[in-house]
């Protein structure tokens, strides 16, 4: 009967792990298979990350340029024609950063930019931390608002 203590994985699906440095008799002593000399062969051997034998590495053959502003702050472009697809599947009045989130639009910490791509033909009242100029004029001809956060 076949129980825990008599398991044991099926003939020939195991080997048996090399054992180095253990001697000229077992084929694998003396150099122990890390050839002859070099920091290679030496314990304690590390090699640092990017590092390539001494020839200039290429993190620093490569030029800098250019600098981040510190200042940035990076929008999540919504477009009018996006709000439209979303007045198709629910109606809604007032659409704000939290409808956007639960929309599936933009993550909880976004900032959003309204842009003025397309059309909406129903009087929206409509929450964002900015919005293009085209986009504002086409809320409020549609009898809308745009409100800046």
């Amino acid at each position: 009967m076949l129980n825990l203590s008599n398991l044991s994985p099926a003939y020939g699906s195991t080997k048996n792990e090399k054992r180095i440095g253990r001697g000229e008799g077992s084929t694998r002593g003396g150099t122990s298979t890390r050839g002859h000399k070099g920091a290679k062969s030496r314990s304690g051997y590390k090699r640092k990350s990017g590092f390539e034998g001494g020839q200039m590495p290429l993190q620093r053959r490569v030029p800098k340029f250019g600098f981040t502003n510190i200042n940035r702050v990076e929008y999540k472009a919504i477009n009018l024609d996006a709000l439209a697809t979303l007045l198709e599947k629910n109606s809604a009045t007032t659409m704000d950063a939290a409808y956007f989130v639960a929309n599936g639009l933009v993550s909880k910490n976004a900032k959003i930019k309204i842009l003025g791509r397309g059309e909406v033909s129903t009087a929206l009242e409509v929450h964002a931390h900015a919005f293009s100029k085209s986009a504002v004029e086409a809320i409020e001809k549609a009898g809308g608002k745009a409100v800046t956060l």
